[in-house]
């Protein structure tokens, strides 16, 4: 309780020991754009004091406390708010040492070191007593130390170097902060608003914070807790509370660790439904149970940001610039314990239930897949366990049990290393894999019905990690459904020539290119074995459509088609085999002149192109309403020569 205050007999008066005439200015409007910090400082600085008092208690210098608290008070006709706690007080010397010495070698260097830090710095300095004067006009401190037949003493600052130092009026231990607050400040006479700082900052810390009389922070963090006590139902009321409208997390991590530096912690893999943040990250940052920031990328790998949850350690040095941090070595370490945590929950996962592990792996193979590029040895740790989409269950002549497939519902799941023992010819190593099932399907169909294991590779994530893969094992070979066709998928006949000496596919050849008449487009020919193939493929050789992709991922477009490409024609199918009858029947007209024949011939020959890119997804949309009005004119000259 804060009892009035009487007029006692000045005991000091002076200048508070710092080098420089305005760190109070710098301290008001420059170190911490957002002043709410101060409350954070002042209610963990009574923390503080609690926890002092608990060590001097048992070391028998002192009584404990009955009831330790920190309470908040508001006095609106004043305009003061109070921060008050039952710690272990301060005398008269101990408040000249730990309130008037403030040492800065002048103001301007202290400015320049840090004014690149967004994060606050108050309290990282042994400002956090300071950090009063952002809202405050005036400070006043009581207190009275724990240690027996210790009077209470009074201090007085007005906000600039000088303060006064008087006998104080306090029956019980502990110390009062009364922060005259500026008129602009005045909303922290708000119990809404303290409320939701103590919720932001103060949530979790170990002693009772009250405004007004009411406990307003939950203390008990789930964190802190050794995690065989706590059930499924503790992670995701945390996470819930932490993370409200968000639904529940797939699965989490409980981190805890004592040596080289104490970190203690629980990261939750989130359902990510939107663009996971890869830049700034949703983990918050404690220190002590003290909220400090919810942007850690320099202290977790960047592949990790997008998890949530809590990392509370005080071995994380605060009071350095964020470039330090990233060159800091007991920062790395904790990234990489954090990354070898979440690694090895990942294994278990797999170990134990991996049908489970398949049902999450697309919401968590962007982590796995970005940290495994950017981290070697993450990428050793998660080597075995990187999952892929595998067309292997719609393989008759293939043993799930046996071939280590996952399945999970209407799909299944293998490991490249699974894969690869599949293949028949070990030399070859080549793995085939589709991007899109709509704009590859013809391509994909072909090689499934040949039996062929295909994986699927449908993410932005893949057209970088592909590459990645092939690096690293210099023994695989990865090539897209529609590269090139197979020769198991081709029917090997011999043909015959005709009176100029050329085969049927050379004159199907020569039809269409001179039709196209575009040098870009390289035209094939081919026996299909497949009866479902249409009549053509566009082919993207592997090398170049990933050198197109590559410029287009520079340029921010979509990869589109690119203008040179194969035209893989089909001629077992039935329009095809009809393209060469027709020509076959066009008559003969004076120099010059086009047959009908010739040019429906030439239209169908278009068509068959057209249809091919339409189905790549390679017509631009005004392309696409040029191709219905020609489709509706060769239609009308197809009834026409047919009735």
């Amino acid at each position: 309780m804060i009892e009035k205050v009487t007029s006692f007999k000045v005991l000091e008066e002076g200048r508070i020991q710092i080098h420089t005439e305005n760190i109070f200015p710098i301290i008001k409007k420059a170190v911490y754009s957002d002043h709410e910090i101060f409350l954070r400082e002042l209610v963990s600085n009574g923390v503080d004091a609690i926890s002092k008092r608990r060590m001097a208690a048992m070391s028998g210098d002192c009584e404990e406390a009955e009831n330790s608290m920190v309470e908040i008070k508001i006095n609106r006709e004043e305009k003061t708010l109070t921060i008050s706690d039952n710690g272990i007080g301060m005398t008269s010397d101990e408040v000249k040492k730990y309130i008037n010495q403030v040492a800065f070698s002048s103001a301007e260097e202290f400015l320049e070191k840090y004014k690149d830090q967004k994060e606050g710095i108050i309290g990282h300095f042994g400002l956090g007593f300071y950090s009063s004067f952002m809202v405050a006009k005036n400070v006043e401190l009581i207190s009275k130390s724990a240690i027996k037949d210790q009077p209470a003493v009074r201090w007085k600052c007005d906000g600039s170097p000088k303060f006064t130092i008087e006998q104080g009026l306090r029956e019980h231990p502990g110390t009062d902060i009364i922060l005259y607050l500026m008129e602009e400040e005045t909303e922290y006479l708000e119990p809404t608003r303290i409320k939701t700082l103590i919720t932001k900052y103060c949530d979790f810390m170990p002693i009772e914070v009250l405004l007004e009389g009411e406990i307003i922070n939950k203390r008990d963090p789930a964190w802190r807790r050794p995690s065989q006590e706590l059930k499924d139902e503790d992670y995701i009321e945390l996470y819930k509370y932490l993370y409200p409208f968000q639904g529940d997390p797939l699965f989490w991590v409980h981190l805890k660790t004592d040596y080289p530096y104490t970190l203690q912690g629980i990261l939750f893999f989130p359902k990510i439904t939107g663009r996971a943040d890869w830049e700034k990250g949703e983990i918050k940052l404690y220190c002590n149970q003290v909220f400090v920031s919810d942007s850690i990328k320099e202290v977790v790998p960047r592949y990790l940001l997008p998890l949530r949850g809590v990392l509370d350690s005080p071995d994380i040095p605060l009071n350095v610039s964020r470039s330090a941090l990233q060159t800091d070595r007991r920062v790395k370490s904790i990234g990489n314990f954090v990354a070898k945590k979440v690694a090895d929950k990942l294994h278990n996962l797999k170990t134990e239930n991996s049908v489970f592990y398949s049902q999450i792996w697309e919401s968590i193979a962007p982590f796995v897949k970005i940290g495994a590029m950017e981290d070697e040895k993450f990428a050793d740790q998660v080597n075995n366990i990187i999952l892929f989409e595998t067309t292997a269950n719609n393989l008759s002549q293939d043993d799930s049990s046996e071939s280590n497939i996952i399945s999970s519902g209407d799909k299944s799941y293998t490991t490249l290393s699974d894969y690869i023992a599949r293949i028949e010819d070990n030399q070859t190593k080549r793995i085939i894999y589709c991007t899109d099932l709509i704009s590859q399907s013809s391509a994909l169909n072909l090689w499934k019905s040949q039996g062929v294991e295909i994986l699927m590779l449908e993410t932005v994530v893949d057209t970088q990690f592909i590459p990645w893969l092939e690096d690293r094992n210099d023994e695989i070979k990865f090539q897209r459904v529609d590269s090139e066709i197979d020769e198991s998928l081709k029917e090997d006949k011999s043909e015959l020539t005709d009176k100029d000496g050329e085969t049927k596919s050379e004159n199907l050849r020569n039809l269409i290119k001179e039709a196209l008449n575009n040098e870009k487009v390289t035209i094939q020919v081919q026996s299909l074995k497949n009866t479902d193939a249409p009549p053509a493929i566009i082919l993207l050789p592997e090398q170049m459509r990933r050198i197109n992709d590559i410029g287009a991922l520079m340029d921010q477009r979509l990869p589109g088609l690119p203008e040179h490409h194969v035209l893989l024609v089909n001629r077992k199918h039935p329009l095809v085999d009809s393209l060469l009858k027709l020509k076959s029947g066009a008559v003969v007209v004076s120099t010059g002149d086009v047959s009908p024949t010739e040019n429906l011939t030439k239209q169908l020959a278009i068509h068959i192109y057209d249809m091919a890119r339409l189905g790549v997804g390679g017509l631009e949309p005004n392309e696409v309403a040029g191709l219905q009005s020609r489709t509706s004119e060769l239609m009308g000259k197809l009834l026409e020569k047919a009735l």
